[in-house]
């Protein structure tokens, strides 16, 4: 009895962290992903900011201990093209449950020179997602539902745009996800909502004490706002790097919060990571903060990476 009352609660609560959720279909979901090295997760203004092919893999498995809890896999690359654009893609596989997603997003940027000697540079993005969603009854009971007969899915194209501003060590990125409806054809359109957009802002400082210094310490913010139910969130982020030449090793911590509940976080979460060569790695824990922290161990992120081909640009806005 005890046992089944555990289930009920537990499918109760990830039902009700669930439901808020539903508008972030067709997009990648965001935890501190774009915090391991990778703002092109994110961005695709990003596409082709530096030396390398930049490929960087992510693993993300939310609420460990409870069943069928989300998972989110994905591969991302972006490389150069020219002296001022660069290309990328993303690749992903995403489970909450019964429901699926999977996706790509294929995205071109150009960068823009302000002034050089300032470090004053501007880019702008475009991206083509192609993502299907799909509520999978393999494991549903029939009994318990007649009108479950097959499988659901949707395949939807959408489109992101996104803008970055960099000046020294300041950065300030716009992005726009998700700009056209979601197309009704296999889901209730009672309960299912057609508006997808989000808009998300990042930004943050780069400081070090002079240039020749080893330390860094970085200060971010990142905010998400859905058009469909207004739901907004802000993560707060600091990370102190070390360098040593090329490489580098970094600490750092977010914390998350829905800004209706500032002093209410999601979760807390301290990152560590490193560079060394041409290998990346990257952790990140996040201590869950609301009802399920008596169900849950809590989440994890894990990147990896390489950054392969080195090329050199003419241009110093794809440094």
């Amino acid at each position: 009895m005890l046992r089944n009352n555990l289930i009920r609660i537990t499918s109760l609560i990830v039902l009700l962290n669930f439901m808020p959720l539903r508008g972030q279909e067709l997009t990648v979901p965001q935890l501190s992903q774009y915090l391991s090295d990778n703002p092109f997760l994110m961005s695709p203004a990003y596409a082709g900011i530096g030396n390398y092919v930049k490929v960087r893999m992510t693993g993300l498995t939310q609420w460990v201990g409870i069943e069928d809890a989300p998972n989110t896999q994905s591969l991302s690359a972006d490389v150069r093209l020219g002296n001022r654009s660069g290309v990328g893609f993303v690749l992903y596989n995403d489970s909450n449950g019964e429901t699926k997603q999977r996706g790509a997003k294929i995205s071109f940027a150009h960068h823009l020179t302000i002034d050089k000697y300032e470090d004053q540079y501007f880019s702008f993005a475009l991206s083509f997602n192609l993502n299907q969603f799909r509520i999978d009854i393999e494991n549903f009971d029939p009994n318990n539902d007649l009108g479950i007969t097959d499988d659901r899915s949707s395949s939807n194209p959408n489109f992101d745009i996104g803008t970055l501003y960099r000046n020294g060590g300041f950065y300030a990125n716009l992005n726009i996800g998700n700009i056209l409806n979601k197309d009704f054809q296999k889901f209730n359109q009672l309960f299912e909502p057609n508006v997808l957009r989000n808009y998300q802002l990042y930004s943050g400082y780069k400081h070090r004490k002079n240039r020749r210094s080893d330390f860094e310490i970085e200060p971010s913010i990142f905010l998400q706002y859905f058009e469909n139910d207004g739901r907004s969130i802000t993560d707060l982020n600091t990370k102190f790097k070390w360098y040593d030449f090329i490489d580098y090793y970094y600490a750092g911590i977010t914390y998350r919060f829905l800004n209706d509940q500032l002093g209410k976080p999601l979760y807390v979460g301290p990152m560590m990571g490193l560079k060394k060569g041409d290998f990346y790695f990257g952790y990140s824990y996040q201590v869950i903060m609301n009802e399920i922290l008596g169900y849950s161990s809590g989440t994890h992120v894990v990147t990896v990476g390489i950054d392969l081909f080195q090329g050199i640009s003419n241009c110093t806005c794809t440094y």
